[in-house]
């Protein structure tokens, strides 16, 4: 009976001892991306100069920051995004994401003053809180493959004044009367590829010992055959380059495939092509031209980087890996499929049409077994999708910038079956970027005092939220820069200068559908009154945020004005006035692409349904 009894009990605290049977859903994988991040170090130090900034009299602290001036005539923040970064990264922490991707334009114009700030960030992250980073470059990290010296004319100086930094003197002769004296170092010098792997080769760049798997395009072994020893000497820069052409010189490729465990695959592709200009060889920085085109080029210029993918693909379906696609650039055409129409009210030339993919990047990819590519590069957040008939499919996510409006980055969530689903997490709080305003309210003074043209709005400096500031941004970069250089004059004119009534009167001065409008806005208790309150220049500001931030902009722009809208757009359609039927059709294709703020993906037959139908 004894014994019988301890068998008994045995067997109990055998069972007592058993791991529980593994739930992959209440534990699921994450990956963050946080994407074109474009760190500007603003406590950096040079190594080679003591300037260290002009002093913060709010904070007493010396800062490397750049003019408000010259940020409200980019396409991204130089200065506030310091702080976006580690307010994303603390949020990594808090939902206890252990693997995060940056996909590209991580840095400011890859100077090493930026590139040591951004690694020291990432090291005491990766080190504090096990975080794997996964990094590839983009056409803002090696601005040209190699080497190039270079620096900035704008960062904040002394007394509000601009201040010019640059690797050589003669690259800035300035002839400003009274301008401040020229900083140089070779800190603020373009690395190009050789520089940023020095520095960055621990973020994915790099086999490590505790690395499950590393492999390059250019690695002669396969899965079975790896070991540490074989990918440290082939990670080696030497044995990571192509010949491009028509020139022969040899460049850099920098896309490798990893694993860390759990059986989880990063392909981080190196999607950068530096064409050059002439046909001689040369390794001349400025033989090449810049590589913001993106995957066109691929297609013509790296061959064997996309058969290296297909073989990745196909060893990952048979090794029962999850794959993880990203680059720099867009595989699809990110303007809800309102190309065609932009190229023909706005020109071919303009809104960055040089950067749209062709319809041929997603059959090649989704040819090569790509089925989710995650993407930064337009400071956007947008999904776009693609099908075709042999049943092949692909899906491009667009993660927004954190230095541009809509601040976000974006969440993958493995889930069982294939099955992505995708958050956009907003960034809204960051603490301190209220910080440099003291200095741009120097800044201002100055501008004002001297009687500068285009001064920026001093509104601006108003802002209670991170991304109210990157609204004004926004503003602030139609007014100086999109609607300069963008718009045609007429057309212009006639948008700025008109109420939402005023249009309506001149769609219908052009035989569009008046009676049907009218009906629509009896049906919807909608009075004609309303469009009195706003201006055809509140049409193209609203336009900006949709075309920036998708349907997330309808927290900001709303959902009655975005009636308003839409009314409208259909009233300029059925018009026969050539340019508002087409900016009808631009304006509410925006507003109706695919979902991109939280939405699941099923890779296998590419469907994405919204997990929040108002987005």
């Amino acid at each position: 009976m004894i014994r019988f009894l301890s068998f008994i009990t045995i067997v109990v605290l055998l069972f007592s001892c058993k791991p529980a049977p593994e739930n992959k859903e209440s534990n699921p994988l994450q990956i963050a991306f946080l994407s074109d991040v474009h760190l500007l170090d603003i406590y950096g130090e040079f190594s080679d100069n003591t300037y260290r900034g002009v002093l913060n009299p709010a904070t007493q602290k010396y800062t490397l920051a750049r003019t408000m001036q010259s940020q409200l005539e980019s396409t991204r923040l130089f200065n506030e995004n310091y702080f976006a970064f580690k307010a994303a990264l603390n949020d990594v922490v808090k939902r206890g994401v252990k693997y995060v991707a940056l996909p590209g334009d991580f840095s400011d114009d890859g100077q090493l003053v930026n590139i040591r700030g951004l690694k020291n960030i990432l090291q005491e992250y990766s080190q504090k809180y096990n975080i794997n980073f996964i990094l590839t470059t983009g056409n803002h990290d090696p601005v040209r493959p190699f080497y190039q010296d270079a620096g900035k004319k704008d960062f904040l100086g002394k007394g509000g004044k601009s201040q010019a930094i640059f690797s050589k003197e003669e690259l800035y002769p300035s002839k400003e009367e009274k301008a401040l004296p020229i900083i140089i170092t070779k800190d603020i010098a373009r690395l190009g590829y050789q520089g940023i792997l020095k520095e960055l080769k621990d973020f994915g760049f790099y086999p490590k010992k505790t690395t499950t798997y590393w492999e390059s395009p250019f690695t002669p072994y396969n899965y079975q055959e790896y070991t540490y020893d074989k990918a440290l000497t082939y990670s080696d820069i030497s044995f990571r380059t192509y010949k491009i052409q028509p020139t022969n010189a040899e460049v850099p490729d920098l896309s490798y495939l990893t694993e860390f465990g759990d059986d989880l695959w990063f392909l981080a592709i190196d999607a950068n092509v530096y064409v050059p200009k002439g046909e001689e060889t040369s390794y001349d920085p400025v033989n090449f031209d810049g590589a913001s085109t993106g995957y066109n080029n691929v297609l013509t210029h790296k061959e064997h980087l996309l058969t290296w993918i297909k073989s990745v693909t196909e060893r990952a379906e048979k090794l029962g890996k999850k794959l993880i696609v990203f680059s720099h650039f867009p595989t699809i055409d990110f303007n809800d499929d309102a190309t065609e129409d932009m190229k023909t009210l706005f020109g071919k030339d303009k809104m960055q049409m040089q950067r749209v993919p062709n319809e041929e990047v997603a059959k090649v990819l989704a040819d090569a077994g790509v089925k989710v590519h995650f993407g930064g590069h337009m400071h956007i957040n947008d999904t776009g999708l693609r099908k075709f008939k042999d049943g092949n499919g692909l899906v491009n996510i667009q993660i927004p910038s954190l230095a541009a409006y809509i601040p976000a980055y974006k969440l993958l969530t493995l889930k069982n079956k294939g099955v992505f689903e995708i958050e956009t997490i907003v960034l809204d709080s960051v603490a301190d970027f209220k910080t440099l305003f003291p200095l741009y309210q120097q800044e201002h003074d100055y501008l004002v005092k001297t009687n500068q043209p285009h001064i920026w709005d001093s509104a601006i400096l108003n802002a209670n939220t991170y991304k109210e500031f990157t609204a004004w941004h926004l503003k602030e970069l139609v007014r100086l820069r999109f609607l300069k250089n963008d718009w045609p004059q007429e057309f212009k004119n006639l948008l700025i200068n008109a109420t939402g009534q005023d249009l309506i009167q001149v769609a219908k001065e052009n035989n569009a559908d008046i009676k049907t409008f009218e009906v629509k806005l009896k049906d919807q208790n909608i009075s004609i009154e309303v469009f009195k309150d706003w201006t055809g220049l509140d049409m193209i500001h609203d336009f900006y945020k949709f075309k920036s931030a998708d349907k997330l902009a309808i927290t900001d722009v709303g959902q009655v004005r975005l009636k308003q809208y839409t009314l409208i757009c259909d009233l300029f359609k059925s018009s026969n006035h050539a340019n508002l039927k087409l900016w009808g059709s631009i304006f509410v294709k925006f507003c109706n692409g695919q979902p991109a703020n939280h939405f699941e993906i099923d890779t296998q037959s590419s469907t994405i349904t919204s997990i929040n139908p108002l987005y």
